[in-house]
């Protein structure tokens, strides 16, 4: 995943720009609305980014297991519903 443009986008969405070996230094801004941010700026919102995908995938986890708990209590599994085309 590429966590500098994600940064970048969540930052600035409507800027258009290119960069290299995703280094901040090597951004070339093609179309931005309002100020540049800072690397410092873009470096919380890489930190910003990797947070939200974290929570994402523990709460897929999470809903995963709720949702096989719940099976259980009806006395299914993933295979009953896979036989089911589920």
């Amino acid at each position: 995943m590429n966590y500098l443009s994600l940064a970048i986008s969540k930052l600035c969405p409507t800027a258009e720009f290119s960069f290299s070996n995703d280094d901040y230094s090597t951004i070339v801004w093609n179309k931005i609305d309002g100020k540049v941010p800072t690397q410092a700026e873009i470096d919380a919102a890489i930190k910003a980014v990797k947070a939200e995908e974290a929570a994402a995938e523990s709460k897929a986890a999470a809903d995963k297991a709720t949702a096989q708990a719940k099976l259980a209590a009806l006395g299914l599994t993933a295979e009953d519903l896979k036989a089911l085309g589920l």
